[in-house]
């Protein structure tokens, strides 16, 4: 993934709206590359400044875009186990199919 593509995910990884894979790529670019991760805390800070500032909250960002980024990434890994899960799920209804037919021809 390039900087361009992940300085526009931000929005949507900001109001968590990123499908898995794109999560997925999204976290992984914003953890190795340093323009990236502050051009994020950037955007995470006007926006959610802005919005503090207007409703009178006291706030600390930065604490704040660190958990955001660690509930993303357990979140990340929960739809991951998941989507694992459902595969398992798959070949096992697979599997129970084939053994179906088998009988079925055979009895």
């Amino acid at each position: 993934m390039t900087c361009k593509e992940t300085e526009k995910m931000i929005p949507l990884f900001l109001q968590d709206d990123l499908e898995t894979e794109e999560l997925r790529e999204f976290m992984e670019h914003v953890e190795g590359c340093d323009d990236c991760r502050e051009e994020l805390t950037i955007q995470f800070l006007v926006t959610e400044g802005m919005s503090r500032l207007e409703e009178g909250n006291v706030f600390d960002l930065q604490n704040e875009l660190r958990y955001r980024m660690d509930e993303a990434a357990h979140v990340l890994k929960r739809r991951e186990s998941l989507q694992w899960f459902l595969y398992g799920m798959e070949g096992l209804v697979a599997f129970a199919v084939a053994v179906l037919v088998t009988l079925l021809i055979f009895l």
